[in-house]
Order: structure tokens, then sequence, then C-alpha cells
């Protein structure tokens, strides 16, 4: 192919010439013939003074056309001898056997080599051959492409790496056949450590020096991968190829060759593959940090990566990373069963148990970790690390310093609290919520007194929720300060319509008061709105708070309630006797009414038939003797009480005797809609 190369080009023509000159077959070349092909010369000129250029192959004389061939000739042999030469960057001419011909100084200098040292030296003793390149350079040397760009890895004489872009560019004889390669070496060891320095900080956490969030997150995708030939699930069931890299046998400067196994599988074509995770947090890690600095902090962290690396990195399986702050995780990539994790965890608590020495003190800290095993099928990357989220979530809340198995049952429930949670404030704007009302009956005459308003809500999936699936969540996520607005205006608004119908009972609506609703909105100013909104007298509304937020931090509570008592507004103490149990609030707080926490209920059962008490009528006997007590202290104060979750009638008969006021359950009456209380104040008394 003509026109690629200026060098091979002239090789070309001064053969073409050779062709055409040459002597008959047959005919013995004399030792001055055969002295006269290596090159031109210039012979006598005639009388006349006049040079005459002869032939060197045939010494017959030439035309001007064919000694500007010879001229054009020795100019390009100079001319690349001198770039070849000189040239800043390496150059070796490269046989079809793959041995070197002639390197030029900067090629030789590159390595550590003077260039008589590498002449006929074979290319493999200087660049390490690489399965991946070897086709691309045997498509190179059969002519089926020009030039092939690689980066290769060369080999200096003091032992060390050189990395450098080799440029392989192909040299054809006169008929265009491939002849020789041309490797042009460029050295880029600077800009390759550089950029290993670069990508090394872009996945390595610069503190403690672990695998960041970025390694971790491409270690855990790989982990899914298939491996080992395996093929991707939707194409698993037949038998899969793995390859394998072996020595080649045949020419190239890449070299290398490829067998091709076949590996067998189970029955369901599919690996067993499994995936473990620990997620560890370190507990109290921000006390450290508030008490001793962030420095002390820094050291800490750096200790524990250190420990944690030397002890738990033991193979290629294993990592060990830093998420960020005080959060480590690490990955099992080919676990063996949840067993080996659970292990595996325990050792990691005990390993962080041991003291560390910093900054001149020992500091002991303890871990949390959470734990997730499963089949690399059956999962995905995303839901590895969020079910270890949750399982570390739980191992928090489970006490600290242990380590919790993700437990799918568990998982449903905290995904279901998630979704009830994230829905809360829309169902309010849908109209999702009710209240039903549970009476309040009078203990000494049979009759309601009042009802206590207790929400539902109405799920469109999970059916009718009671308050317990959801006050919680709602108190968590500050929904239960709008909700709580919507069940007092419902509740007012419903105790008119009883006093309107029911003029001379005068009933009360007890409404339950989250600890929220005082401190995240200005209760007293909603309640007045409330009570002007539906013309309820302020007599016949009854707040029930909890004694915890009661006795939270801060005076608020106390403001809050006293202001809602001076505008004539009844306040009641919920679940009495299982809190603080704090008696010098009853003195300083405007109470009017402690609901005993139904615990203390339970115990007003019948007393075990004839001979010996057992273990639980003395517990009944302890229980009327407590709630006897409590009522006679609440009446000194000028207290009501009123008594919760009556069964049957001898809880009730008891609890009268006792001198227990009103008292509700569903003894009396399950709660229900407002129908139902109207039904039983129509009928005068409860049953």
């Amino acid at each position: 192919m003509p026109g690629r190369n200026e060098g091979a080009d002239a090789h070309r023509q001064r053969v073409r010439h050779a062709d055409m000159c040459r002597p008959a077959q047959g005919t013995a070349d004399s030792v001055e013939v055969k002295q006269q092909r290596h090159e031109a010369q210039l012979l006598p000129g005639l009388s006349d003074g006049r040079s005459i250029s002869y032939c060197p192959t045939c010494s017959a004389p030439l035309g001007g056309s064919t000694r500007e061939l010879l001229a054009a000739l020795r100019a390009s042999e100079s001319r690349f001898r001198a770039a070849f030469a000189d040239a800043g960057i390496g150059m070796a001419l490269i046989d079809s056997d793959d041995r070197i011909i002639e390197v030029n100084p900067a090629f030789a200098a590159m390595i550590g080599h003077e260039v008589p040292d590498l002449v006929r030296t074979h290319i493999h003793d200087i660049i390490d051959p690489e399965e991946n390149h070897r086709l691309h350079y045997l498509e190179l040397v059969r002519g089926e492409r020009d030039r092939l760009r690689v980066e290769k890895r060369l080999k200096h004489s003091d032992g060390r790496a050189v990395w450098s872009n080799v440029t392989i560019s192909l040299i054809r004889d006169g008929s265009g056949h491939p002849l020789y390669t041309l490797a042009m070496v460029e050295d880029v060891t600077e800009q390759r450590l550089l950029g290993d320095r670069l990508a090394y900080q872009a996945l390595h956490d610069p503190l403690t020096r672990l695998p960041n969030r970025t390694l971790f997150f491409e270690r855990l995708n790989a982990a899914f991968m298939p491996v080992d030939g395996e093929a991707p699930p939707e194409a698993r069931g037949t038998a899969d190829l793995k390859h394998e890299s072996g020595p080649g046998t045949g020419p190239g400067l890449l070299g290398g060759a490829a067998t091709v196994t076949a590996e067998p599988r189970g029955a369901d074509g599919r690996r067993a593959r499994r995936v473990g995770l620990c997620y560890v947090d370190l507990d109290g890690f921000a006390a450290i940090n508030e008490t001793l600095g962030h420095h002390v902090g820094d050291q800490l962290l750096v200790a524990v990566a250190a420990r944690l690396e030397r002890a738990f990195s033991r193979d290629t399986e294993r990592l060990v990373a830093r998420l960020g702050g005080d959060e480590f995780a690490v990955l099992v990539a080919d676990s063996a069963s949840s067993e080996q994790l659970t292990s595996l965890a325990a050792e990691l608590i005990s390993a962080l148990e041991q003291p560390f020495d910093i900054a001149g003190q020992q500091l002991v800290v303890t871990a949390s970790v959470g734990v997730v095993e499963r089949p690399v099928h059956d999962t995905t990357p995303t839901d590895l690390l969020k079910d270890a989220d949750a399982t570390l979530y739980w191992s928090k809340a489970d006490g600290r310093a242990r380590w919790t198995l993700y437990d799918p049952d568990r998982g449903a429930h905290q995904l279901t609290r998630q979704r009830l949670a994230t829905a809360l404030r829309p169902a309010l704007e849908r109209g999702e919520f009710t209240v039903e009302y549970q009476p309040l009956v009078g203990l000494a005459d049979g009759a309601v007194h009042g009802a206590e308003a207790l929400v539902r809500w109405r799920h469109p999936r999970y059916g009718t929720l009671s308050p317990d699936r959801f006050i919680p969540l709602a108190e968590e996520s500050g929904a239960i300060v709008p909700l709580g607005k919507w069940v007092l205006e419902e509740s007012c608004r419903q105790a008119q319509r009883w006093l309107a119908e029911f003029p001379d009972t005068e009933i009360f609506v007890s409404v339950n008061l989250a600890a929220r609703q005082i401190w995240d909105s200005d209760v007293v100013a909603d309640v007045a709105q409330v009570l002007e909104n539906t013309g309820l007298p302020p007599r016949l509304l009854q707040l029930e708070i909890t004694e915890s937020a009661v006795l939270g931090p801060g005076g608020r509570p106390v403001q809050a309630l006293q202001a809602l008592a001076d505008m004539g507004v009844r306040i009641a103490i919920d679940d009495f006797g299982t809190g603080y149990s704090n008696l010098a609030y009853l003195s300083r707080l405007p109470v009017h009414v402690l609901k005993l926490d139904g615990s203390f209920i339970e115990g007003f059962r019948d007393p075990a038939p004839g001979g010996r008490p057992d273990n639980r009528c003395r517990r009944a006997d302890a229980d009327e003797q407590i709630v006897g007590a409590m009522v006679q202290l609440a009446h000194a104060l000028g207290l009501s009480v009123t008594a919760e979750g009556i069964e049957n009638a001898s809880q009730a008969e008891r609890l009268r005797l006792t001198g227990c006021d009103t008292a509700q359950g569903w003894y009396f009456a399950k709660p229900g809609g407002a129908e139902r209380v109207a039904a039983i104040l129509r009928a005068g008394r409860v049953g």
C-alpha cells in the first residue's frame, strides 16, 4: 500500500528498480557488479568533463528520473535515520518473530538499557503480554489494520515498571504485504502515578484511609454481578462458559491465548452465591466529640478504622469501609451463611470494646451492628443496604452494644409504619379519620357523666386502625398537631349536639392532648378558638394529658394548663401511677381528675377459690390497697378518680367500694359512634 511511510516507499522503489535492471537468469554476476548493488555511484565522465550516473546493479547509464529516484531514496533514508535516532519518544523496529531489529536511544534510556543490548531481544522480555490486546495485534500483523494504540507496562532494568502509551504501525513491503512493525513509545509513568493517586483519593476516606462510600458501593454492586461465567438471571438454566487466560504460543507483541471451558450448573441453573453486610455504628460517639473535642474524636476514628482493617480485611472477599461519621461497614462479598455474619458481628463488637489509647487517655466505646445476609438472587444492593440500615436502627433501639440480624417480619412492620407515617397528613386532608366515643360511667349511679373521644383511621388498605397504631407515628412526625386539633374540634362539636339534645345531662367530652401539641403549637389559643367555633361551654371539655408531658422540662406545660383551667376547662392526668408518679405536681397544677392506668385494674378479679391464697390473690390484694390509697389521696386533694379497662361486674363493684368515682371499659360499652352514646343517654343509664 504505497504512500503509507516515506522510508518504506523509497524502499519499494529501490526493489522495483532492482527487478527491472536484474540480469537475465543464469548469468553469473561479477564481483564488481555485486559490489555495485550495495550503493549507487558516479563514474568518470567523458572528454567533455560531464559525469554520468550508472545503475549500481547493471552499470547501465541512468536517465534523469532514475537519478532523482536514487537521490530521493538517499534523502529519505537520511531523514528517517535522523528522526529515528533523535526522536524524543522511544521507537523500536520489530520483525515478524517479535524480535527487535533496531531501537533509538530514547527507547533504550526509557527502560535503562543501551541500544546495542536491545538488538535481537524478544519484545516480551521488556513488555508484558496481555490477552485482551492480543487479538487486535494479530489483526495488525495480518495486515487487517494499520495502527494500534495501547497502554503497556514496560520492564525497567532496575525492576520498576514504566507505564507507556504505545502506538504500533505496520510497515509493508513493495507488494503491500506486512514486513515489520514500528512501535512508538511515550513514557506516561508520571501521569499514571498521578492518576493512581487521584483515583485512590477519590475512593478512600482522607481521615482513616479506609475505602469510602464510593468504593464500597462499587464493591457492593460488583458482588451482584455474574462471576466465573455465571449467566445473568434471565439467561440462567443452561451451561455457562468461562474464559481462562493462559500463555500464548502464537506470535504477537501482546501475546496470550484463550481457552474455553464449560462450568456445570445446578438443577436451577444458578450458583447459590450469598452476600452479607455488617453495618457498624459507634455508641455515644457524639458525646466524645462534645466533651473531649473533635480532634480526639478524629483520632478515635483513625484507631477504630485501623483495628477493623487489621482484624477483618483478611481476604479479597471482605471490604472494611467508612461510610461517614462514625459509621463503618464490613462487606462479605461471598458469604457462607447467616451464622458466619452473626459471628463476625460478635467479633466486631468484642474487638471494639477493648480500650483505645487516645491523646494520653484510655477511651472505651461500644458499637451497635446491623446484620443482613441472604442469597444474591433474592435481593438487590439497594435492598441490602436499606435493610442493614433498618437493622442497625433496631440494634440501637434494643439497647445498643449488640448486633441484630434482619427479621423480615419486623422489616415488614417497619415498612408499614413508614408508609403510615408518610400517609398521615394526606389522610387527614382526605377525611379518612373518624372519632368514636366510650362512655364514662358513674360507679355510684350507673349514669353516663361523659365520653372519651377516641380517633380511628379508616385506612383504605389496612382497614380501621386504632390509636395505638398511628398516634405514636403522628407524635414522631409532628402530624399530631393538625390531627389533634381536628379531633378536638370534632369532639367539641359532637358534645354540643349532645347538650342540645340532652340539656339536663350536660355530659362532658374528654379529649387526649399530646405533649407535642403543647410544645409545637399555641394550644391555649387553639382550644379557645374551637370552643368559640362550636359554642361548647368550657366546663364540658376535659383534656387528658400524661404524666410525662406534665413533668417535661421547662414551665410551658404548667403555664398552658393553668391558662386552660382558668378558661374553665377540666384537666385530667392520664395513666396515673405508671409514669414519674411525682405527687408534688398535684399541689401546683390545676388538675381535676386522675385516670388510673388499666394495669392496676387487672388485679381486681375474683380471688382463687378456697384454700391457701396464691400469688394472684396476693397481687389482687396489693392492687386493691394501692387503688384505695390513690383514691383517698385524690379525694383529700379535691380530685375525682376514673378507672380504665373495666371488663366485668366484679371489677366494677370492687372499684365502687374503694370510692372510685367513674369508670370506663367494655363492661359498660365498647367505643362506638356518637349515636350509641345518645342511645344510652335516652335510656337513662348503662345496661
